[in-house]
């Protein structure tokens, strides 16, 4: 029929328009987390932008990328620092207005735009700083997120002993407060006294310190007194930091295909884990109020600032948003993949996930708070080990501890490798794009994984240190979470809504997958996201506290302005970039701006075209020559 031989002219010619444009739409960029298959160009030498095999390996990479470290260590330890459960309210809430908006903008550009984090901004070339700000900030949650798993490898490997380091008093770490089981309930019924625990008071008993803290603190971290005391490094720590980064190497050099078969298994075995852990939580004595006070909002919380900052920077940490990582993703999607479906159910998965794990910690928190005698808000130190606190008690509370905290801590390592894989091929496929399909090079993308690592270890050495706890803090609070976060987010917005155009997007996300989505998405776009990102940052900066580590140690001033310069490095990146461009182009400011956010398509872009396109939309194409718009639109015609 005519239809179908139209059909066929049009894809036999997109052959011709590839080779001619010369791979603008970042070809050979690798893969990313699932089974992919690749399909070599006509005449070229070089891959073609690989695709997802199936949608379901999509679906379950993103899985195991949601059910990441922030769900089980950094949303209960917000909430655990925010009074428990009225940290749901706000986070709900940016979730609702802020979080799944962005979420499913991000994942739409990357499916559309068929591009890493810099080049999917072809979509208006002047902005293009935004994908430098989302690589420099996905660099710097590279380089800190992977400690955790270090520390989670380091407890690996200390489980494979018959008596679990962490659950005893007799080592050479501990110190004289240390106390294994506290007896606050005979102190205050009067039946212990100083010969009957270690002739120990019940003074001394209120003062004891559990040798999972002082494990935690004294042994992993052997923690200094502050960030102008670093120390010396901890080569054990050093060991398993090295083993994690060699890990990711080889699961990222040649795109994550090699681990495409345990996608599946890393994705449903951390649930399988956490509904044991709950099951034993809510047994042991105390865990009732431990999950009252996880769900009973403290009201008076709503009136300070700290608590929508955190509920905003939770919101966009662990849904990844303004790192690139989904833009990546999304781009390895086929053309017309309902992405909007996508979006809403892995956002569900994601903040789902964290509320649940939120149960466990808050079970076993409550028993410590209750076998320690005191009240749940003062069980452990606020901060990052919380996770290897309260959970390393939960597991030696088992029969055979042993066995069940290596399977907590390997479960750990996978929840965090799955959200590592995802960030360094997010950045890597950001690099890889700037360099069309002409500099093409073998082996190419393993020199570029190597050289990501390698960089990002080197920093890490200063984390593994007396004082690296301090460093490790210093890049969580400023780098890659809080206002860089939103900073970005608003732009997005802006860009995407106001200079593209809502509308016009819209238009694009309908040809895609069928349908127009719902106009909430576009109302939020233009007018609400970009509000709400712009007053909770508005607000970190005129409440702005300086950074302490548990509440007690305050960072030098010089410490801080090494953590406001990370933060800008970033931040300055989109309106540099705009003066830059502004200033280089030639013409009046008007047509300056009007050239400068054309669009830039890719060679994607025509073979999905509906014959009666205006031929005018498709002059911002990337080619090198005016001849080769002639061949391009005579081949089109």
């Amino acid at each position: 029929s005519a239809r179908k031989g139209r059909r066929v002219f049009r894809l036999d010619t997109t052959g011709v328009i590839r080779s001619l444009i010369g791979g603008a739409d970042g070809e050979g960029c690798g893969a990313a987390p699932g089974t992919m298959s690749s399909v070599e160009k006509p005449g070229t030498g070089y891959p073609e932008r690989e695709q997802w095999t199936r949608q379901m390996d999509f679906i379950m990479s993103c899985v195991g990328f949601a059910v990441g470290l922030g769900n089980v260590w950094r949303f209960p330890y917000l909430c655990y620092k925010n009074g428990g459960g009225v940290f749901l309210i706000p986070y709900l809430i940016i979730g609702i207005v802020g979080g799944i908006p962005i979420f499913f903008l991000e994942i739409a550009l990357g499916q559309f735009m068929k591009a890493g984090s810099i080049n999917v901004w072809n979509i208006a070339p002047l902005f293009k700083g935004l994908g430098y700000a989302s690589m420099v900030i996905v660099f710097f949650c590279n380089t800190y997120y992977i400690m955790v798993l270090a520390w989670a490898f380091y407890y690996f490997i200390k489980s494979f002993n018959s008596t679990l380091p962490w659950s005893t008093c007799d080592n050479t770490w501990n110190t004289p407060s240390c106390i294994e089981i506290f007896h606050h309930e005979d102190c205050l019924n009067g039946t212990i006294g100083n010969t009957t625990y270690g002739n120990l008071t019940c003074e001394e008993l209120a003062d004891g310190r559990s040798p999972i803290i002082e494990f935690w603190e004294n042994k992993v971290l052997n923690i200094s007194e502050g960030l102008n005391y670093p120390g010396s490094i901890n080569w054990e720590l050093m060991l398993c930091l090295m083993a994690v980064w060699v890990m990711v190497y080889f699961c990222v050099w040649k795109g994550v295909k090699s681990t495409g078969k345990i996608v599946y298994f890393t994705a449903t075995f951390p649930y399988v884990v956490l509904i044991i852990l709950l099951v034993r939580g809510i047994t042991l004595p105390g865990a009732y109020d431990g999950i009252m006070y996880y769900i009973k909002p403290d009201w008076s919380k709503l009136g300070e600032a700290q608590v929508w900052i955190d509920a905003g920077t939770q919101i966009f940490f662990s849904y990844a948003i303004g790192l690139g990582a989904l833009t990546a993703l999304g781009s390895y999607n086929r053309f017309h993949n309902d992405c909007y479906k996508d979006a809403f159910m892995l956002a569900l998965i994601n903040s789902g996930t964290s509320f649940f794990a939120g149960f466990v910690v808050f079970a076993i928190l409550g028993f410590m708070a209750n076998e320690q005698g005191v009240d749940i808000s003062q069980v452990a130190e606020t901060g990052p080990g919380l996770a290897f606190i309260a959970y390393p008690k939960a597991v030696s509370l088992m029969p055979m501890p042993p066995i069940w905290a290596a399977l907590f801590f390997f479960m750990l390592l996978l929840l965090g490798l799955d959200s590592q894989f995802v960030g360094v091929e997010g950045f890597v496929t950001g690099i890889l794009d700037l360099f069309p399909g002409k500099y093409y090079m073998r082996y190419r993308r393993e020199i570029s994984v190597a050289i990501c690592c390698l960089m990002c270890f080197i920093i890490d050495l200063s984390m593994v240190t007396q004082g690296g706890m301090y460093v490790f803090q210093l890049f969580d609070y400023y780098s890659a979470s809080g206002m860089t976060l939103l900073w970005q987010a608003f732009w997005e917005c802006i860009v995407v809504s106001w200079v593209y155009g809502a509308d016009r997007f819209m238009d694009d996300i309908a040809r895609m997958i069928g349908y127009r989505p719902f106009p909430w998405m576009k109302w939020c776009w233009s007018f609400i996201t970009p509000c709400v990102c712009m007053g909770i940052f508005l607000f970190h900066l005129f409440n702005y506290k300086p950074l302490t580590y548990n509440n007690t140690y305050v960072y030098p001033w010089w410490g801080e302005v090494i953590g406001w310069c990370m933060a800008l490095m970033s931040m300055l990146c989109i309106p540099v970039s705009v003066l830059y461009k502004l200033c280089r182009s030639t013409g009046t400011f008007m047509e300056r701006w009007e050239k400068l956010t054309k669009p830039q398509w890719g060679s994607h872009h025509l073979e999905y075209m509906s014959p009666d396109t205006d031929i005018k939309s498709l002059t911002s194409l990337s080619t090198d020559t005016e001849d080769s718009k002639v061949i391009i639109f005579e081949s089109v015609m």
